[in-house]
Parts: structure tokens; sequence; C-alpha cells
């Protein structure tokens, strides 16, 4: 078992942790309204502050959920907003193990299409041959800083396994989609912003549904048209 790749992996569990902490905190949660908010038990969640344990993605995904920030924030070093947590209820029981299902069958895909064996990717991330294949049977959650290793030892990005269909991932594709716009320049927000500019946008949406092809021969009839 490579020694620097679960250091890796340790170290990343610690940090994790301290991200969790820190959202906690900030969202001024006690410890039991989170782990009942993903479905564990407190003590469970206690391990995952203190990095003894490490969360999987829909559990992460559950948390920025619940303490309704950008999914992104366990990424970063910034202090998080404390914003009142989003009222409707998730059925866990059904979410987490349809996720699990769904994380695992993407990590066989994306090892396969590397042209990867279980066994070459245990060597490279120290994960175990037999927690591999549990992970992508979806037996088993698979903690995020294990899916991250692998991630790495594949040459894919954590990204791809974000959810985009539960209520979870529809929250967290509006919450990129409003950090998106507040990196616009200022006049193009003001620009979006005008009901008037509103058939502009819309154009803009359908031509971008338009193939290549066809935007060539459109351009190509205006030219004639103007020529």
């Amino acid at each position: 078992m490579p020694m620097k790749d679960m250091s890796a992996i340790n170290i990343r569990s610690r940090k994790l942790g301290l991200l969790i902490r820190d959202a906690r905190l900030a969202s001024r949660k006690k410890i039991s309204e989170c782990a009942a908010a993903i479905n564990v038990t407190p003590g469970i969640f206690r391990a995952y502050e203190d990095g003894r344990r490490s969360p999987s993605l829909p559990e992460v995904e559950a948390l920025a959920y619940f303490f309704r920030m950008p999914i992104d924030r366990f990424w970063s070093r910034e202090v998080i907003s404390d914003d009142e947590s989003p009222t409707k209820p998730l059925n866990l029981n059904m979410l987490f193990p349809l996720r699990h299902r769904v994380v695992g069958a993407l990590l066989r895909q994306k090892r396969m299409e590397a042209s990867r064996t279980v066994k070459s990717l245990s060597e490279d991330t120290g994960i175990p041959q037999r927690k591999l294949k549990a992970y992508e049977l979806g037996e088993r959650p698979i903690s995020l800083p294990e899916l991250e290793a692998c991630m790495t030892a594949l040459d894919s990005r954590i990204v791809t396994f974000f959810d985009q269909s539960s209520p979870i991932g529809q929250w967290v594709s509006q919450q990129q989609a409003i950090q998106e716009f507040m990196n616009l320049p200022q006049e193009l927000q003001a620009f979006v912003c005008l009901p008037v500019n509103r058939p502009y946008l819309e154009l803009a949406r359908k031509m971008s549904l338009i193939s290549t092809e066809k935007m060539r021969e459109i351009a190509e009839g205006l030219l004639d048209i103007t020529l």
C-alpha cells in the first residue's frame, strides 16, 4: 500500500473535517441536526469533523444543501455564509442508496475508459481491491477523499460525479448559476437584469442550440443578402 497515497487521503480527510465543522458553526447547527440531515449518527458526524472518517460525495452534497451553500465551499479556504437552511425535506433513505450506486457506476465507467484494472487503481490509491469493487457496485459508499484519490489516479475530475437531478443537484446547479452571474462584469449583469433585453437573451439561447454547420449556413445566407 503506497504510504504517500494514504497520507494524502488522510490529510484531505482532516481538511474536509475542518471545512464541515466550519460550515456547521457558521450555520449555527448542532451536531445532532447535521447528523440527522445526512442520516448518520452524531458519533459518525463527529468522526467526520475530526477527520477520523470521511463522508461520501452524496453526503457532502446533502450537507451543502442543508447548509444552503455552494458545494465548492468544501474545496475552499473561505468562511461560509450563515443563510437559513432549506425547509424542503429529503427522503435520504431513498436518495443516498441511489446516489451511491450512481457514483459507483460512474467510478467504474471512468476506470474502464482509462483502461485501468481494479488492481492497478488499488495500487495507485492504496485502497484495497475488495473495497473498490464494493464501491463500484454501490454496495458501500466511497468517501470523498477516496473518490478524489481515484479521480487523480484516473486523470479525471470530481465535478463529473456531482448530482444533477435530485433537489440537491438542482439547488447546487442554481447556486453555481448565481455564482457565475455574479462573476460577470457589472455592465453585463445590468444588461441581463433589464426586462427589455430578455428577447435578445432568448434569441442568444436559441442560437446556442443551433449546430455549427447550421450557423455557418445562416451566416453565408446573410452574407449573400448583403452583397
